[in-house]
């Protein structure tokens, strides 16, 4: 069977690019083998097809020829599989299953790559990023070499539905623009005094890293020049510029001219579309994001009634699959208040968990500090993958929100879809457990206590076939037990999306106008729970600094009162408590019973804000802790490095080949990055590292001590060392060139950066590091984890160790699973 069958169409197909003296090899029949992966949102996964792969052990596929053996069910051999008349391949099979395609090249050649409905691929044994959600859009520089080029797709269950499609564009050597995913703003009239920011996708199809770079767009005669961050060889990077809109100066649709310039040469031209509003209507803002320094936005429905003094801030968080503008036009603006859909930095993105919550927490930082509302009338709602969103971000921090408002929303990302909507409390192994208790931050059950803080209006159609309502059920039936202050409404014969109603329903903005944050001197009773203090911390006048045992829950239940000068009750999983004290003055005599333990007197010198109380074995005055140790800045999980505008470190000093797989991979996630996060990352050569040029920044590591030149300047005295050969965790050592590595260590040089290190002991471990899970919203990952590469045949038994550091960052206080 020949594999290289192709259509060959001019390329005019591909507008954006616009490569019209091009041909597109378009494949059309290929193999494929089911049943070959099992990924998840966790840090375990099975892949058979990669552990034969990274091995070196894949024969060369044939129709009919057996791919493996596995134990538990029959043998998995290759089939052949046609495009439809869509051109894409599309079967059940592809749900957990590669497709195997080839093309034969006369000669070395770069090449654009354009596969879309995939979740990644191998291309000649190079990892490269995925377009899951078959967004279409994505085109990467591949490297072709004479003879028979080799991919190998992996299915999901989107591709059994949706259909993998897969193109090279030949002959795309290059730097050029592409302007199909841009990130704009719209143009408010009247409000464009200062310039706005843009983005879009720089193609460096060429072995060379593009420097120099910048881009000039024009817009209405008038011009801006931006200089761009470096692209690295043969991948793409999204860009931000800016745009001087200062001589639009009526609503309409404009038409602006972007020039990609290097060293005063233009290399690339493109237009694109900017729309101009009126300052009522809704529009979408960017900004600069702190978490990586990329380009994002926020869509605004704004307040149409500006007098009367501050009025309230609506943050709605939106649905799998849609834009956060569309989330801002589904409401009519409001008289009392403006409303802000932040974009979990995409449509898709995070599911409002890890980057989409930090995305959410930015947004309504930035948007009050622009909008200046009432801080008391602060709300949140959503609907769908948003009305978990509004679940989750309600539980995670209370005291933020007067009122929440869960629309079609499931409450629980692991326990959705699952037979009971529950979460399983234990996993099948003891390492199984430890990396569930790295994802309990995600379990909005455990931290249900923290909705009494205000008010909850559950909306969801009793007919919804997407999101069952018997999730609505299920939390009305939790919080019925507790919660004084809910509502409850099934909207009769409502489907997932009835209209806008479905969001905009009049019922939910009356009962946030009867709600309002309490003032910390008005709360007296505190009931709080938190699973990383990092995350949540604090809870009107209560903080969990520390806490004794890493990622369980933590628990605070007290009572004040402030006549008879006394705190009490009682914690759990809680090392350093912070207690605010305004409403105590000079003088004052407190008393603390706590835990049922003799009572704490501590008086009151005017000076202090915050008394801190340490747990050893009793409660004793004591006081912050330092920033060195964990804490409510950086308390661990081997997924804290990325963000503080991270950037990729890759190694130079090991053989060719160990040095390809970390600039590969290093590659590979910065691609993934910016499919799931819209986000943008430096990527850098460990020569080139010197720690002081990147203050307070995170750190992602590839490779080793033996290979990275920047490990000593980051590691040198971290408990876990990796080189050829060997890792080092303590006192113990695993030896052999199969093991893989993620773990992570504070940045000795800052108070809240952190080093995210993905290593092997070999090719063969560094490869079974390739799968990058710790990108999935609500994926668990404990401080550290090692494993053997056999663990892409065999699961959670070849896990050599997982666990989290204690508080001073030592193995010894910690928590770990040993196998």
């Amino acid at each position: 069977m020949k594999l290289d069958k192709c259509l060959l169409v001019p390329v005019l197909l591909i507008l954006s690019l616009q490569l019209q003296a091009q041909q597109v090899h378009q494949f059309t029949e290929g193999l494929v083998a089911e049943n070959s992966h099992h990924y998840g949102r966790e840090a375990l996964y099975t892949d058979q097809l990669a552990y034969e792969l990274n091995k070196g052990a894949l024969k060369t596929p044939a129709e009919g020829q057996q791919v493996f053996s596995p134990a538990d069910h029959e043998a998995v051999s290759w089939k052949s599989i046609k495009v439809n008349e869509e051109q894409k391949f599309k079967e059940r099979s592809l749900a957990n299953g590669y497709i195997y395609l080839t093309y034969e090249a006369a000669q070395d050649a770069i090449a654009l790559l354009h596969v879309s409905g995939h979740s990644m691929l191998y291309f000649n044994g190079e990892p490269r990023s995925g377009d899951i959600y078959g967004d279409n859009w994505l085109y990467l520089p591949v490297q072709l070499k004479k003879g028979i080029n080799e991919l190998y797709v992996r299915g999901s269950r989107f591709s059994a539905w949706q259909g993998i499609e897969a193109a090279l564009i030949l002959s795309g050597e290059g730097v050029k623009l592409n302007t199909e995913d841009p990130t704009l703003p719209h143009i408010v009239v009247g409000e464009n005094k200062e310039a706005l920011w843009g983005a879009m996708v720089v193609i460096n199809a060429s072995q060379l890293p593009a420097k120099n770079l910048q881009i000039r767009h024009r817009l209405e005669g008038k011009e801006l020049v931006t200089s761009l961050p470096e692209v690295p060889p043969m991948t793409i990077r999204k860009v931000g510029f800016r745009i001087d809109a200062g001589n639009v100066q009526k609503k309409g649709h404009y038409t602006g001219k972007v020039s990609l310039i290097q060293k005063g040469k233009v290399l690339d031209e493109k237009e694109i579309k900017l729309d101009a509003v009126e300052a009522l209507e809704h529009y979408s803002n960017t900004f600069i994001s702190d978490i990586d320094g990329s380009v994002q936005y926020y869509g605004v429905a704004p307040r149409q009634k500006q007098s009367g003094g501050p009025g309230a801030l609506f943050l709605s968080v939106h649905g799998a699959g849609v834009e956060a503008i569309g989330q801002a036009r589904a409401y009519q603006p409001k008289d009392w208040g403006v409303l802000v859909a932040p974009t979990n930095r995409r449509p898709r993105g995070f599911n409002w968990e890890d980057w989409g919550r930090l995305d959410a927490l930015e947004v309504l930082e930035i948007a009050s500090e622009k909008f200046k509302p009432d801080p008391q009338q602060i709300y949140l709602t959503g609907h769908s993958m948003g009305g978990h969103g509004t679940w989750y971000l309600g539980a995670t921090f209370p005291g933020k929100w007067a009122a929440i408002a869960p629309c079609a929303g499931y409450p629980s990302l692991a326990a959705y879809g699952s037979a009971d909507g529950k979460i399983p409390e234990k996993g099948k192994s003891h390492i199984e457990d430890i990396l569930l208790q790295a994802s309990n931050p995600s379990n909005v059950f455990e931290l249900a206590p923290n909705y009494s803080a205000g008010g909850i209006y559950i909306h969801h159609g009793d007919s919804d076939k997407v999101v069952s309502v018997e999730y609505a059920r299920q939390m009305r039936e939790l919080l019925s037990s507790y919660h004084k202050d809910f509502s409850y409404y099934e909207y009769p014969g409502g489907s997932h999306w009835f209209g806008n109603e479905s969001v905009d329903w009049p019922p939910i903005f009356d009962y946030f106008k009867w709600h309002s944050i309490q003032a910390d001197s008005a709360v007296n009773n505190i009931n709080f729970t938190t699973a990383n203090p990092a995350v949540s911390a604090s809870y009107h006048w209560v903080s969990v600094q520390q806490q004794q045992t890493p990622l369980k829950y933590s628990r605070v239940q007290l009572v004040r009162n402030k006549k008879k000068k006394t705190i009490s009750g009682k914690t759990e999983n809680v090392s350093v408590l912070g207690i605010e004290l305004d409403d105590f003055t000079a003088g004052d005599t407190l008393q603390l019973l706590l835990d049922e333990q003799e009572a704490i007197r501590y008086v009151l010198n005017g000076a202090e804000r915050v008394l801190y109380l340490q747990k050893d074995l009793q409660w004793r005055i004591g006081q912050k802790p330092s920033p060195a140790l964990k804490g409510t800045q950086r308390n661990g999980t081997f997924k804290e490095p990325f963000n503080h505008r991270m950037l990729f470190v890759y190694s130079t000093g090991g053989s060719r080949e160990e040095n390809d797989w970390s600039y590969h991979k290093a590659r590979y996630d910065a691609e993934v990055w910016y499919y799931r996060g819209n986000g943008a990352v430096d990527i850098v050569a460990d020569k080139d590292f010197r720690p002081a040029d990147y203050p307070d920044r995170g750190v992602v590591l590839y490779g080793n001590a033996s290979t990275n030149k920047a490990w000593n300047k980051l590691l040198r005295d971290c408990p876990i060392q990796v080189q050829r050969g060997a890792v080092q965790v303590g006192g113990k050592k695993y030896s052999g060139n199969n093991l893989g590595a993620y773990f992570m260590w504070p940045r000795k040089d800052s108070p809240i950066a952190s080093v995210a290190v993905v290593s092997g002991t070999g090719l063969e471990g560094m490869k079974a590091a390739d799968a990058n899970q710790y990108f999935s919203g609500g994926s668990g990952f404990p401080d550290y984890m090692i494993f053997s590469s056999k663990m892409l045949e065999k699961g959670h038994s070849e896990v050599k160790v997982a666990g989290f550091y204690g508080n001073d960052w030592s193995l010894e206080k910690g928590e770990s699973v040993v196998q």
